[in-house]
Formats: structure tokens, sequence, C-alpha cells
């Protein structure tokens, strides 16, 4: 591994190179930000590879339009950007219902709590001399009171206020099953009980994948009013936009991993050179069977799967639903749809395709700090979202380190960005509070802090010092590329 600390330090625009983005959630702002350095600086780069929210990065990268991560109204610095990941809305709205029967079952509870107050301050009015303030202030509030604790009230109102409210969240429940069962996504049988098949998965990846997918569409239709078309032909344009202008300033090989549930094994999707598309595919499985079976060829068969793929990378295992694709019946898995997702440990596979696309050096882009020391204990986290994103930033630098360990002689260079210090959780996307400064962070300083990285890490010491020239980037506006479509 190189590090800005290493002796050996050296940097070659020779080398065939590839761009690595690993991290889940919020990582992708801090992968915008190192992407618009390298942007700025003219860094070569042969192909971009992603996993978790790397995807993110990866697609639009290979397209050319790093800048819609990273500009004031691209993916990470949008407002929109604060939603991602949020409930589902079964569970939500459900959530509501369950708090109005909770709220009308403490109303008389709060009721008594309340009448001890204005008890005690009728009291003190009658002692400084408003008696009568302080009897009109208690006989109303009685009035109140009576009211609520009345036989016709409180044995018959309340009871079926509160049972009405939770009849209304077990309606929504089912309601979102009827619904996703109506929208004829793919569909498999499940062993779940009543309770798992209502309640499901907590979180949703729907409005991050519509968010990218969205983005991929205005750089595809270019000034064209054109609106999005369904996921598959919009798979089929993103690759042949990408297979057209491959070799083409800004447009770079793209590869990314997922997980496969059913099948236990990861998947790569890739969209390769002519020089490595051949050799890569045709390469022995890392697992039984054939090499077809995990690895698809975003230029052939494989390019119906390209969204499949991002939204799989962006699935969170257990806290969202799992991707469903459904594989076409002449491939190897006949037809069958499973069940896809990221998988927090699957960083040394990407570095494993990737070596085997031919890449010489790696530039390697992490928001995982590196590991705690002595006396940096900071409170955990006691909020759903926040415990669950701990857990996952734990086992993805776990995973950083025994992969840093692993592949250190793999690649003639293997250059690491990371931030020093990241309080930012895997789903913290509305920021937090961090101990150390004691201040709140947001996803927008992840983002600068991603840019000053890349530079103080990578640009200015490793670059700069290789003696390479390297033209950089304009600020002009992007240019047409072939394929796009353009009034």
């Amino acid at each position: 591994m190189i590090t800005p600390d290493s002796p050996d330090r050296q940097y070659s625009t020779r080398l065939r190179t590839a761009l690595v983005l690993t991290g889940s959630g919020t990582a992708g702002a801090y992968h915008a930000g190192v992407l618009r350095a390298l942007h700025e600086a003219g860094v070569r780069i042969d192909l971009v590879a992603g996993r978790g929210a790397g995807a993110i990065g990866a697609y639009l990268a290979a397209v050319d339009g790093g800048p819609r991560l990273w500009e004031a109204d691209g993916i990470w610095r949008s407002p929109a950007a604060r939603s991602f990941y949020g409930w589902r809305t079964p569970l939500r709205l459900a959530g509501w219902a369950l708090l109005a029967a909770v709220a009308v079952f403490a109303l008389p509870l709060a009721l008594l709590a309340v009448a001890v107050l204005v008890g005690l301050a009728g009291l003190l009015m009658t002692l400084v001399g408003f008696e009568g303030a302080g009897a009109s202030l208690t006989a109303a509030y009685s009035g109140w009171v009576a009211t609520l604790f009345a036989p016709a009230a409180l044995p018959t109102v309340v009871p079926r206020l509160a049972l009405f409210a939770l009849l209304v969240a077990c309606a929504i429940l089912v309601g979102g099953v009827v619904a996703g069962m109506a929208r004829g996504n793919p569909r498999r049988r499940s062993r779940q009980g009543v309770v798992g098949r209502l309640v499901g998965s907590p979180l949703s990846a729907s409005s991050i994948v519509h968010r990218t997918t969205t983005e991929l569409w205005n750089l595809i239709r270019g000034a064209a009013p054109m609106a999005a078309p369904p996921r598959a032909e919009l798979a089929r344009r993103y690759t042949e936009l990408l297979s057209e202008n491959l070799g083409q300033p800004g447009f770079r090989e793209l590869l990314v991993a997922v997980h496969d549930m059913d099948a236990r094994r990861d998947l790569v999707f890739a969209m390769l050179g002519p020089a490595q598309r051949t050799r890569f595919f045709a390469r022995p499985a890392l697992a039984e069977g054939p090499r077809q079976s995990e690895a698809f060829d975003l230029a052939g068969v494989g390019r119906e799967h390209a969204l499949d793929a991002l939204a799989a990378a962006l699935t969170v295992p257990l806290a969202t639903e799992p991707e469903l694709v459904t594989f076409s019946p002449e491939g190897p898995w006949r037809g069958e749809t499973h069940r896809l997702c990221d998988r927090p440990g699957a960083l040394a596979r990407l570095l494993e395709e990737v070596a085997a696309a031919g890449a010489e050096q790696v530039i390697l882009l992490t928001a995982a700090p590196p590991p705690g020391k002595v006396h940096e204990l900071s409170s955990g986290r006691a909020d759903l979202r926040g415990s669950a994103g701990e857990q996952l930033a734990a086992f993805e630098s776990s995973g950083l380190r025994d992969v840093l360990e692993n592949f250190a002689g793999r690649f003639a260079r293997l250059f690491l960005i990371r931030p020093s210090h990241n309080p930012l959780g895997p789903l913290d996307f509305t920021g937090v509070f961090d101990e150390r400064s004691d201040r709140m962070h947001s996803m927008a300083e992840l983002v600068d802090r991603g840019y000053e990285d890349a530079y103080r890490q990578f640009i200015e010491p490793v670059v700069g010092a290789s003696g390479e020239r390297i033209q950089s980037s304009p600020p002009e506006p992007r240019r047409g590329a072939v394929g796009a479509i353009e009034l």
C-alpha cells in the first residue's frame, strides 16, 4: 500500500489506472469531493469501480457526469439528499397512526398532570391576592377534566379513538403489501410470518436510486425535454452511450460488484474496452459454475441489468429490502429471480476483478477514517439509524484493513485517500453532532473534506512529485457526447 507517508509514492500516467470507490451511504459525499479534485487536476483514470454508494460515483464518472455529484444542486449537496434512505412510506404512516393511538391513551394522564400544575397556579394566585382569578382558573380547568372523565367520554370515546388509530395503522401496512404486489415488480415466494411480511425492512433506498437514475437520464438526453423511459430502456441507452464513447476524454470503463443472496456469491457487472473484455469474461470463475454466472458484460446481453446492478449496490443489508432481479431465460440462471444487495466486505472481490481487468495502479477512495487509538472513545449511538450505521462502518473499516494487507503487492501502485476523522455514519444524511469539535457536521462538509484530502494526500505529494505532465480539466461546460440526445 502507498499512502502519503510511504517513501515510494511514484505515480505514472503510463500505467493503466483504476479508481476504486468503496463505502456505504454518506461515503458517496466523500467520493464526490475526491472526484472533483481529480477532475480539476486532470488525473488520468482508465477504469472506475465501485461498491455501495461508490457505485453512484462510478456510474456518473464513467460517462463524464462527475460534476452532478458535487455541484450545488447535485446529488450530494442538494437538500433532497437529506431524505436518502428514509423510512419506508407504509412504516412511516403506520408509525404516525400508532403515535396517535398512544397520544389518545395518554391524554387523560396528561390532563391529570396538568391539573396538578393548574391547582398550584391557582393556589399561588390566591396567596398573592387574586382569589377570583385563581378560582376562575381552577374552575375552568375542572370543567375540561370533568368532560373528559365523564362516563360518556372516557370509557367509550377514548378507547374507540385509540382502536381506530390502530386499525388505520394495520390498514396502512396491509395496503403497502398489496400495493407492492400490484406494481408488477418481480416477486419471490417468502416464508416470512405475517408480522415480517407486513413490516419488512425499515428503510428504503428508492429515493437515492431514483435521484441517481434521474441524473443519468439528464446526461443522456442532453437538452432534449424528454421524460425518463422505463428502467430497462434507460439501462440500454446508458450502456450504448458508454460503449460508443469508450476511449474518449471523460469516459471510462466501468465495474461494479454486488452480492447475490440466493446464489451466495458476488456478481460483477462490467463495461470494458475491447483489449480487456475477452480476457476478463473468459477467465475461470472464482466459485463453482461458469464465469457467465457471476460476471455480466454490460456491452452484451447484460446491458439490461445495468441499473439493476446500481440499485443492488445501493441496497444496505438488513436495513433495506433486497433488489429483485430477473435474469434472462437464455442466461446461466435460466430466468430465475434473485435477491441482490451490497456486501460491506466485497472490497477484496472488487479489487480482484479490477486486477483481472488489467489495472496496474489503483487509487482507492474510502470515507472510513483510520482505526481508533487509546483515549479516542466517543458516545455510542442509541438511535436505530445511528446504531446500524456504526456497525456498518465498523465492518467496512475492518475489511479495509484486511484488504490493504493482502493487496499490498498486487498492484504496481496502490494509493489510498481517506479522511483523518469522519463523524458522519453511513446513514447520517441529515448531519450529526461531532463530540470532538463540539458542533454539527453535514454532508456538504464531507464533500469539501474529500476535495481537500485529495489534494493533500494524492495530487500535491504524489502526482506533483512524480514529474508527470497532466493537463488540468478546463472549467468550461461539458461537451456533447456521441450517443447523447440533443435538441
